[in-house]
């Protein structure tokens, strides 16, 4: 079917995309409506924590279809119980709200830290987010995030984010006030190009939180769902926040995030948080799916060897061709271009023939990989073929 064949034009416009229309994917690799194949590094910015149609959630899914797929979020459904309960066994956590988006995630966070803060510290409301940050799109969120400009995209912002500095614990400690309720960061900034927080700084900030009476709020919808290399990428770091937000891995590519926290924290009230969709059993069982084949025995294992062999392929790829080099944690990456090439170099993967390659340039300077977790060591060797090609173009 031709691209003109597609009714595209009843889409409102929101980013400029290519003319292809994808149709099928499996694994590592994606199809187009002219039959074309891509090696995609992308996974949905992170989303696809198992590739494209993993077996085991397209099983779950078809199960659970056939047996309920809404009963309200007013009652108890088996898949909901059950992923919960997954997750709090796996995590330093004890309660679990169920969500569709990690917006609606720290959407949720922020409404929790707030209500704790009422309840429990003279109504402190400020949360104390980062400059380069991304939270999510709602309005609440874009005020946490500290992305360049988005103070004015839709102004005027939610107030209460004052923002530190990431990696400068001096910052954040400057900015406390008997106003502050809690701290919020990504533990690894991925829209601003794939930053990791210190092991240092994630401990400074958590020694910082307890002695003066603040939560921790650490966003992992990107980083979280084996991403670091560890279940969650707080582990690395070996702290134990109070609340913690997931989205994207969690669903392995359908609609479900997850807010987490400790008992003592958990302190909502009837009424007081819900949505429409929150926890139910067909996004859960999926999730399920994901969630135990993550905690595998040895998958996460072979994650970080997957993770350094792909961090030392850059790494050597970057002195080859005189970059800058290279940074991040598991599989969630970047390579260092030292020059603002990154959206060209992502055109021509993706024009490569007789096979595309996606990529993502979270900043025009670098290029940022998401993978599979699952991805094969012939798929990382195979990306690095077709990268080193495009490079050939563009350097």
């Amino acid at each position: 079917m031709n691209f003109q064949d597609y009714p595209v034009q009843s889409l409102m416009y929101i980013t400029d995309r290519p003319d292809i229309v994808f149709t099928h994917g499996k694994g590592s690799w994606l199809h187009d409506n002219n039959g074309k194949r891509y090696l995609d590094f992308i996974q949905g910015w992170a989303v696809n924590a198992l590739g494209h149609c993993n077996d085991a959630m397209i099983d779950a899914l078809n199960r659970q279809a056939q047996r309920l797929i809404n009963p309200s979020p007013a009652f108890y459904n088996e898949p909901m119980a059950r992923l919960a309960k997954l997750l709090t066994d796996n995590s330093c956590f004890d309660k679990v709200f169920f969500a569709n988006s990690g917006a609606e995630a720290n959407e949720g966070a922020i409404k929790l830290a707030r209500k704790w803060g009422r309840k429990f510290k003279g109504g402190a409301y400020e949360i104390i987010t980062f400059n380069h940050g991304f939270h999510g799109r709602t309005l609440a969120t874009m005020s946490a995030s500290g992305k360049p400009g988005w103070d004015a995209l839709y102004a005027p912002q939610v107030p209460g984010f004052p923002k530190a500095e990431f990696n400068d614990i001096g910052s954040v400690e400057k900015l406390i006030t008997d106003k502050t309720v809690a701290v919020m960061l990504e533990p690894i900034q991925g829209e601003a190009g794939v930053v990791p927080a210190s092991g240092e700084f994630m401990q400074q900030l958590r020694a910082l939180t307890r002695e003066r009476g603040v939560l921790l709020i650490v966003d992992e919808v990107q980083s979280g769902c084996g991403r670091a290399g560890t279940l969650f990428a707080y582990q690395l770091s070996g702290i134990e926040p109070d609340i913690m937000t997931l989205g994207k891995g969690i669903g392995g590519g359908v609609p479900l995030a997850a807010l987490l926290a400790r008992d003592e924290i958990a302190c909502f009230e009837a009424g007081d948080q819900g949505g429409t969709y929150n926890g139910n059993p067909l996004m859960s069982a999926v999730g399920e799916a994901v969630i135990s084949q993550l905690v595998a025995p040895g998958f996460l294992e072979r994650v970080r060897e997957n993770a350094r062999y792909l961090s030392d392929r850059l790494l050597a790829l970057s002195d080859a061709r005189g970059l800058a080099g290279e940074r991040g944690e598991g599989m969630l990456r970047a390579l260092l271009l030292g020059r603002d090439v990154g959206p060209q170099i992502v055109q021509k993967a993706r024009e490569l023939a007789p096979e595309g390659l996606l990529l993502n340039a979270a900043r025009p300077n670098l290029l940022r990989f998401m993978p599979a977790l699952n991805v094969t060591r012939a798929e990382i060797d195979q990306m690095f073929t077709m990268l080193d090609n495009v490079l050939d173009q563009v350097l």
